[in-house]
């Protein structure tokens, strides 16, 4: 699949103001300081399609991007940033479990890993209630560059191997760098298969 288009369309504080039409959504969602913006921007080939910020923890509305007028990309705010106020916490800990639980129009949830750092305790709480949810996700590994090829694939392969602890079957994953475009082409042909069988089943 080739990304000719990619747009912003809205930002909503809760999932029943976000887009009206049935369009199938694929949500991207991790830990602050993950990368999210940065990859979201390597996927589209658009540098400033989502907002990049040293500062962590910048998003906190459901952001909907139209890509090629046919499916939404959707950057969800990042979780376990300790600097929010419990208030605020809770706030966008709802906000996200209700668009993920009541969002029909949601496809996938890919949840972004910093390769460097493997599981952190919110990442696997939040893997192992997608799976208890019947949540359909694939986990993005982040940062590859940080590590270099083969030092990537031995940490993925540990990370991966460290689910099995409760997962019978493992999720898809993908290794990625938005330094290096590493990964791109497989994150996006896997939308592009979903896209294509959701068609088919028309």
């Amino acid at each position: 699949m080739d990304i000719k288009t990619s747009e912003f369309v809205l930002s909503s504080p809760t999932w029943t103001m976000c887009p009206k039409d049935v369009k199938p959504e694929y949500a991207f969602i991790g830990r602050s300081n993950v990368g999210k913006s940065s990859l979201i921007n390597m996927l589209c080939n658009h540098k400033n399609l989502a907002k990049t910020s040293s500062t962590p923890g910048k998003t906190l509305l459901i952001n909907h991007f139209i890509i090629n007028k046919e499916w939404y990309l959707v950057d969800l705010p990042g979780y376990g940033f300790a600097k929010r106020s419990k208030s605020v916490q809770n706030k966008l800990e709802q906000m996200i479990t209700s668009y993920i639980l009541q969002r029909e129009q949601l496809v996938n949830v890919f949840v972004l890993i910093d390769i460097r750092h493997g599981f952190q305790a919110t990442d696997r709480e939040f893997i192992d209630w997608l799976g208890r949810s019947s949540i359909p996700f694939s986990i993005i590994f982040t940062k590859a560059d940080k590590l270099g090829t083969q030092k990537a694939k031995q940490a993925v392969d540990t990370y991966m191997q460290s689910l099995t602890d409760t997962w019978e079957e493992l999720p898809p994953h993908f290794i990625t760098s938005s330094e290096k475009k590493i990964g791109r082409d497989e994150v996006i042909d896997y939308i592009g298969r979903i896209n294509t069988s959701l068609k088919q089943n028309d």
